[in-house]
């Protein structure tokens, strides 16, 4: 699993930073997106990401610097001829900006396409990932998503299923599920004694735009990666807060508290610069200091 960072500029892009994208990539190939800025479609361009591996699109709210990005990119995606289908999740509002988007512009996909609003909770669980949102502080309605892999089977041991006297053949395929199975003889064979430990799946929390919430321990609780906006550095933690949104020592203190096994810091002002970000990062690492900054086209392997 992989973090493309394709925006990490909060509100208006710089010339160093586009405003907000983000692109989980799972395996076997699939890719989804967590919020679409203005010209996320050029930081595709700019990276190694292709648009006809997208398969969703999580959106945390409606502020234009996450979501003025979506037209230009499904339109772009269709006069491509790209023909996977694409699921858009997102906060009551979604539908209708993209549905009028798309109207008033005469344009269309040519994709199918669902547009799912949704709340807090549960938003899929396909058997191998879970997404849930949860609710976030800002000033509209905003979510968060943790996604999590589910935890893999061990490995199916063959030398003892041979040692036991138990022939190959395709039932082995369903011994490494677990399950039982009865062979030609009469025996039955229960998979779970032959598999060795479980292999934890993996997962991550990314944050919308969001002052310290209550939900938010429970969002990152024991993730592996964090992904949280660090808008403003801690001196101005009553500006930032005011707005619905935290600092650098607030992110990290909600990395600390939930046990993450990493901190990635975005969403930085624009007032900010490459000079800025040594001490954006001293700040964060002073509370938890597995800490990295975010930048455009960074990939973190997660």
């Amino acid at each position: 699993m992989y973090l493309t960072f394709l925006g990490t500029c909060a509100g208006v892009p710089s010339l160093q930073r586009n405003v907000t994208a983000i692109a989980l990539s799972l395996p076997p190939g699939g890719d989804w997106l967590f919020d679409c800025g203005e010209a996320t479609q050029h930081q595709y361009m700019r990276s190694a990401l292709k648009p006809g591996k997208l398969e969703k699109i999580f959106i945390t709210h409606l502020h234009g610097d996450h979501i003025f990005g979506l037209p230009g990119l499904l339109t772009s995606r269709s006069m491509a001829s790209i023909s996977q289908p694409l699921t858009i999740y997102g906060p009551p509002g979604i539908k209708a900006f993209v549905d009028n988007a798309l109207s008033l512009s005469s344009s269309w996909v040519s994709f199918p396409m669902e547009i799912i609003e949704i709340e807090a909770g549960v938003v899929l669980d396909d058997g191998e990932y879970r997404v849930t949102a949860y609710p976030m502080n800002h000033v509209v309605p905003c979510l968060g998503y943790r996604i999590e892999q589910h935890d893999k089977p061990g490995t199916l041991d063959a030398a003892r299923l041979k040692a036991d006297g138990i022939p190959s053949g395709p039932w082995f395929q369903i011994l490494k599920q677990g399950k039982t199975v009865t062979l030609d003889d009469g025996r039955q064979i229960d998979g779970t004694a032959y598999l060795g430990p479980a292999v934890k799946g993996k997962s991550v929390a990314i944050f919308g735009d969001t002052a310290p919430a209550e939900a938010s321990l429970s969002l990152a609780r024991g993730v592996d990666v964090m992904v949280h906006e660090t808008t403003l550095e801690a001196a101005m933690a009553e500006k930032a807060n005011s707005r619905g949104h935290s600092t650098t020592i607030q992110a990290a203190q909600i990395a600390r508290d939930a046990g993450a096994g990493r901190l990635i810091a975005t969403h930085f002002s624009s007032r900010y610069g490459a000079q800025d970000m040594p001490r954006l990062l001293a700040e964060c690492q002073s509370v938890f200091t597995a800490t990295g900054l975010a930048q455009d086209f960074a990939v973190i392997e997660i």
